[in-house]
């Protein structure tokens, strides 16, 4: 596959970089991540209005830009360069993909001009509390809701962990099993508001300042037939390839970051002198500088295949058999690029000596986000795993 950008595509990848690097400065990100909430609304708002980035890959029909998920990786990339504090990855990469993927017409008709018009965040929820046991894969194992069938609709109960911006996104998709069931049986998806009553949030801080995490627990939440998304075997599918795209875009966010902090490391070497020399001029330090080049190029390699793959999967008019050719994609994807920003981070800190540990510098915060991201959703030795399992059915 020989891949580049259209012009369009550029432009769009340009725009999102101009744009996040005045807004979102070290400044702006330790501003945000002091705050419970965890970003600014009228920044939020701006990226909303002006910009239209959380419309880029609603179709036409629901007032969205119609865009793929290549135009979205590439705004991701330019957020994960700047660590944008924004409900765009739990809106646009969890939630979108969701009711693209999973979502009744009703349900897409109701939600998605909503988020176009920058009045409604989502998110995705589905781990329970004992999510860490399954091997780390995060898959349909982890789901910590039961539901069960009642008069009104629905009684969802249990808890969720990890619910990236849970405590403050107004739309729940929430995945949940019947009593008994293991592994994809028994699944269904729903959409509620977060306001339902029985829902009770609690924001978890976490390693990664500058990315919220919540708990949810539902106490006999009861919701109509129409909150329903999808249910039966057909489910546990889609919450799978959900989780794909989900992976995708969060290797994109990763693949950025891991760009981002070697920029970093070669201004700073270009900058600090040691022994009468600047230190870029080490050959040492530049086998380094050359070898988290490396990953980087091969972690957008496998990102921009994955996003290609991903749009096929998302297209009304793809190929339902692409499910496990994503799969792989996004699994290889999230593995590579989580090991990369993980390894670039790490040598960022190396490359500024003893300032790469204080406060004062940026390079921490990357590196808590390397640790976060990397265990989100199953770090790289467990997507090696999904890998290996895929290739043997």
């Amino acid at each position: 596959m020989e891949f580049r950008f259209t012009d369009e595509q550029r432009m769009i990848r340009d725009t999102a970089a101009a744009f996040l690097q005045d807004v979102s400065d070290s400044a702006a990100v330790r501003k945000a991540m002091a705050t419970e909430l965890g970003y600014d609304p009228d920044l939020w708002q701006r990226i909303c209005q002006e910009l239209c980035f959380q419309a880029i890959t609603v179709p036409e029909a629901y007032g969205g830009m119609g865009l793929g998920q290549v135009e979205l990786g590439a705004v991701l990339e330019q957020m994960g360069k700047v660590l944008l504090c924004s409900p765009f990855f739990a809106t646009v990469g969890l939630g979108v993909n969701a009711l693209l993927l999973a979502g009744t017409e009703e349900q897409k008709a109701r939600y998605l001009p909503a988020i176009v018009d920058g009045a409604l965040t989502a998110t995705l929820g589905w781990t329970g509390v004992e999510a860490a046991r399954f091997g780390g894969q995060w898959g349909c194992e982890a789901i910590g809701l039961q539901w069960q069938a009642c008069d009104e609709g629905y009684r969802l109960s249990g808890e969720l962990r990890y619910v990236i911006d849970g405590h403050s996104a107004d739309l729940l998709i929430v995945a949940a099993r019947a009593p008994g069931t293991a592994g994809r049986d028994g699944v269904a998806l729903f959409a509620l508001s977060a306001d339902t009553a029985g829902v009770r949030r609690e924001w978890q801080p976490t390693l990664d300042q500058t990315r919220r995490q919540a708990r949810l627990q539902f106490v006999d939440v009861l919701v109509p037939t129409s909150a329903c998304m999808a249910g039966g075997e057909a489910a546990g599918q889609l919450l799978d390839d959900i989780l794909a795209l989900v992976k995708v875009a969060l290797a994109a966010e990763q693949m950025g970051a891991a760009q981002q902090v070697l920029d970093m490391s070669v201004a700073y070497m270009q900058e600090r002198v040691q022994f009468g020399r600047q230190i870029a001029s080490y050959q040492a330090l530049k086998h380094k500088a050359a070898d988290m080049l490396l990953k980087c190029e091969v972690s957008r390699s496998a990102v921009y295949y994955a996003a290609c793959i991903a749009e096929e999967r998302v297209n009304p008019d793809g190929d339902a058999g692409l499910a496990a050719e994503l799969a792989e994609a996004a699994a290889m994807a999230k593995a590579y690029c989580s090991d990369t920003l993980f390894h670039n981070a790490g040598s960022a800190i190396q490359l500024h000596g003893g300032v790469g540990f204080t406060w004062e510098y940026d390079v921490h915060l990357y590196f808590k986000r390397a640790k976060a991201s990397e265990l989100y959703l199953g770090a790289g030795a467990a997507q090696r795993e999904l890998i290996a399992s895929l290739l043997l059915d």
